[in-house]
C-alpha cells in the first residue's frame, strides 16, 4: 500500500489534542476589526475545537494526524 499524502492546507491550519480533538483557529479575526466588538474579538482569539461534523472529512485530509 502506498504512503498517504497529508494535506498541507490542513495540517497548518489544525493540531490533534491529546485526547485526539482537533483544534482549530477561529475564523474573522484578522481585519476589519473596527466594526466588530471588544468583546467578540476577544472570543476569536481563543482557540476552538472541530465539530465532529467536520472532524470526519479532516481524517481524511490528515491521515497520520
Amino acid at each position: 500500500m502506498p504512503k498517504l499524502k497529508t494535506n498541507s492546507g490542513a495540517k497548518k491550519r489544525v493540531r490533534v489534542t491529546a485526547s485526539g480533538k482537533l483544534k482549530r483557529r477561529k475564523a474573522f479575526k484578522s481585519h476589519i476589526a473596527k466594526s466588530k466588538s471588544p468583546k467578540r474579538t476577544r472570543q476569536l482569539r481563543l482557540p476552538s475545537i472541530v465539530s465532529p461534523a467536520n472532524a470526519d472529512a479532516y481524517a481524511k485530509l490528515l491521515p497520520y494526524g
